[in-house]
């Protein structure tokens, strides 16, 4: 494990010493104050050398080790058959019909976007859904993932559950934020997901590490600690 962990840590110009005082101190004071919710650890970028209003699009997704959230809402799309398993494994479920009445209605795909976090959709529909219900999912950054017949649904959402997602939410900002976990993950399970999600970035974005200004990662309540970009 020790070695694997190396290995993932040479990839990443982050100082190893500096990203661990940063968890010790996140983790110290979450203690010291405590909250009456579980606070997220979120890692926030701020990029350089990188024109949002011209240069390509960066988007990205890495499922993290270590599930980085504690609430995460799904709800389904699909045939019987995944509606029936749904149901039973306590997931919000929406048939191909009820997905159908909401096309003229913007307002309505809208609020189920706001609604969940993530959704899933059964394979055989999941080409049909821009002409069943419109662009509003895609257009929230929340188009579903297939889940075909022979899937373990609950998997499937575990999955979903773990990844964060890297973009840009506007052609004005050069910040973005991702959880990492949460104050109560060891600060070894911390530190291998923040390795895990700064180097997958680092690979999206055109010049690597040259577009990366500055990295830091910061509690819900706490204050920001600078881990790159000194």
């Amino acid at each position: 494990r020790r070695a694997q962990s190396d290995k993932r840590n040479n990839m990443s110009k982050i100082n190893l010493e500096t990203l661990e005082d940063a968890l010790n101190e996140i983790k110290k004071l979450s203690e010291e104050k405590k909250r009456n919710f579980l606070e997220t650890v979120e890692l926030q970028i701020s990029l350089k050398n990188y024109d949002p209003s011209k240069d390509k699009r960066f988007s990205g997704a890495i499922a993290l080790p270590a599930c980085p959230r504690k609430t995460f809402s799904v709800c389904l799309i699909g045939n019987e058959k995944h509606m029936a398993e749904a149901k039973e494994i306590g997931i919000d479920c929406l048939s191909a019909d009820e997905a159908k009445k909401m096309k003229k209605n913007k307002k309505l795909v809208k609020k189920l976007a706001k609604k969940y976090d993530a959704f899933i959709a059964s394979s055989t529909l999941i080409k049909k859904l821009p002409r069943l219900m419109g662009p509003g999912l895609s257009k929230a950054g929340k188009f579903p993932a297939g889940i075909s017949n022979t899937e373990n649904m609950q998997t499937k959402i575990d999955e979903l559950k773990s990844t964060i997602k890297f973009a840009l939410k506007s052609k004005k900002t050069m910040c973005l934020g991702v959880p990492v976990g949460q104050v109560n993950l060891s600060t070894e399970d911390l530190r291998i997901n923040i390795v895990m999600a700064v180097n997958k970035l680092v690979s999206l974005l055109k010049k690597n590490w040259q577009n990366v200004k500055r990295l830091y990662i910061k509690s819900t309540m706490g204050p920001s600690h600078r881990i790159y970009g000194f």
